[in-house]
């Protein structure tokens, strides 16, 4: 970035960042409508949650969506799914419906009004149907994730797991799902502003992850802080991730940790209650606007961002430097500043983690795979200390301690 365009950026980034769309949602209503609502829907009909769709309306609620106040109608499905739009033209990558099935959707119409319910029943929020619709799945499995294979996660619960019919319209929050634990790390996007309003932060980079962090997130997530002079925001996903995460009670854990090999004052830990798709280039975008809602003026975009892995036949979903090269191109539009960023790797020789870019033919470099990871895990061996901090390790080796001999 050359000094002009630098000093534009700072200027820009001396207030927190304008939300998406300009206005940050807040879909919940009044105490008292809220109540004066939720005494007159005893025999309304009412739909029980599953993970996503109790995520998506999470943060549809909080305003994490902006500026998207229900779940998609078929104009704005259409324009998302087919050329990443809402039916107003805003950018919007990931398509956010609420599927059902066909004998719950044959007892509806449009007006009709649905309470949509947690696992154990609690009311969250009252749908006003606008829009009844079967959408072609096999074509949104196509433009958004870019293939119609079931080795893919997203493609997978798309087609196996998806109901046939999507529900439209406008969603009023009678009360926040309930969440027993880590309640000081869960904030909405409103509450994370106040926060960095109050302690004076206003060029902040945000850092999604899904893994439990080591010493490469902690080189990687520092450099990209100093690189753009901002402060730095951890915000994990805790929502639904892929199957074979370590569990999400864990990696807060290991990231409370973590936190306090941060210089002081300088990282922030939230939690967001996402449920991912590992929808690659598109998610990654979806992921900035997000950031974007809590504040974030800049989003670190790593290598294959949210990338599900290899397809059937052994070839990545997605190339490795897509998701940089998809969110660059719509830069000036989103708003947020795009900060892309290559993997880091120890280098023996140094005692250093360096950019992957910058590794030289002297270099003797090392690293430990996710999969190297477990099996050191469940084997009870080494794991060394350039690779992470024992106070990370302790807790993962609690969470899966080695077999008994």
């Amino acid at each position: 970035m050359n000094v002009t365009a630098l000093a534009a950026d700072t200027a820009a980034t001396d207030r927190l960042i304008a939300p998406h769309g300009g206005v940050l949602k807040d879909l919940y209503l009044p105490s008292a409508e809220a109540e004066a609502l939720g005494a007159r829907i005893g025999d309304w009909p009412s739909l029980v949650l599953n993970t996503r769709q109790l995520c998506d309306l999470e943060l549809l609620l909080s305003g994490a969506f902006s500026p998207l106040e229900g779940f998609l109608g078929r104009n704005d499905y259409n324009g998302v799914v087919q050329d990443m739009r809402l039916g107003d033209g805003t950018l919007w990558p990931m398509p956010i419906t609420l599927d059902v099935d066909e004998a719950f959707s044959a007892k509806l119409s449009i007006g009709s009004e649905v309470v949509l319910r947690d696992e154990e029943g609690m009311p969250l929020a009252v749908l006003e149907v606008q829009d009844i619709y079967w959408p072609d799945r096999l074509h949104e499995a196509l433009r958004v994730f870019g293939t119609s294979d079931r080795t893919h996660p997203g493609v997978a619960e798309l087609f196996d797991r998806t109901g046939p019919v999507y529900l439209g319209g406008r969603v009023r929050g009678l009360q926040p799902p309930a969440h027993p634990d880590f309640a000081e790390l869960r904030d909405t996007p409103r509450a994370l502003r106040a926060w960095f309003e109050a302690n004076g932060w206003s060029r902040i980079v945000a850092f999604q992850t899904r893994n439990p962090m080591h010493r490469a997130h902690r080189e990687l997530t520092l450099r990209a802080a100093e690189q753009v002079g901002a402060r730095l925001l951890i915000q994990p996903s805790v929502g639904r991730t892929k199957p074979d995460d370590v569990d999400y009670s864990t990696r807060v854990r290991c990231y409370r940790a973590l936190l306090s090999h941060y210089p002081e004052g300088q990282a922030r830990l939230s939690l967001l209650p996402l449920a991912m798709r590992m929808g690659g280039p598109r998610e990654a975008m979806w992921h900035a606007i997000i950031r974007k809602n809590y504040g974030a003026s800049h989003f670190i975009v790593g290598r294959d961002h949210a990338g599900p892995g290899k397809d059937a036949s052994g070839k990545p979903f997605y190339g490795p430097y897509e998701a940089q090269q998809l969110l660059e191109q719509h830069q000036a539009e989103l708003g947020i500043r795009i900060v892309p960023f290559p993997a880091m790797v120890y280098a023996v020789n140094r005692d250093a983690y360096i950019p992957a870019t910058e590794v030289q033919p002297a270099d003797e470099v090392r690293d430990i795979s996710g999969t190297e990871l477990r099996r050191r895990l469940r084997e009870g061996s080494e794991i060394p200390d350039w690779f992470s901090f024992p106070d990370v390790v302790k807790i993962l080796r609690e969470r899966h301690p080695p077999p008994s001999p």
